[in-house]
């Protein structure tokens, strides 16, 4: 694998990692790691569009991704990609939606599981009488930025 380090995006320093074929996954990225890159094109190609997802250019990524995880959770995050940019959906959406109507905790599970977080966008699940929970590194205050970023709530919602 091949691991790349974003340096500019808004939510801290992040890893981009790439079997040569698709982006397996993304983690914050801890300490001074740059003499450790090893960047591909793939990797290039997930950082500039990171860049314009954050810069409010780019509302879908293009990329190949590598979903690893359980059958239910593979399904969940493929759905997932249905949720247009700017959307929201209850986890019970989700879990009608993924074809499991009573499986919301579930979904809340393959959401916290969910090693493609900015591009499989987990933050677009919110729960059915506020925001709800958010696994990524820094919880809900990146949830709130990123649904900020989309224009999916105002800047006044609460949790």
């Amino acid at each position: 694998m091949y691991a790349y380090l974003y340096k500019d995006c808004p939510l801290g320093p992040l890893w981009i990692l790439s079997d040569g074929k698709a982006i397996c996954a993304i983690h914050p990225a801890k300490g001074n790691v740059s003499e450790r890159e090893h960047p591909d094109d793939l990797c290039r190609r997930c950082g500039a569009q990171l860049r314009e997802y954050f810069a409010g250019e780019r509302k879908a990524f293009d990329l190949p991704l590598k979903l690893q995880g359980t059958d239910f959770q593979v399904k969940v995050w493929k759905t997932l990609l249905q949720v247009p940019y700017g959307s929201t959906v209850t986890y019970g959406d989700l879990a009608a939606m993924a074809g499991y109507p009573r499986a919301a905790r579930a979904v809340g599970s393959a959401m916290r599981n969910n090693p493609l977080w900015l591009l499989i966008p987990c933050h677009r699940v919110v729960g059915a009488s506020g925001l709800g929970g958010y696994g990524g590194p820094e919880g809900l205050p990146i949830k709130r930025q990123l649904l900020l970023l989309e224009g999916a709530i105002s800047p006044r919602e609460k949790a």
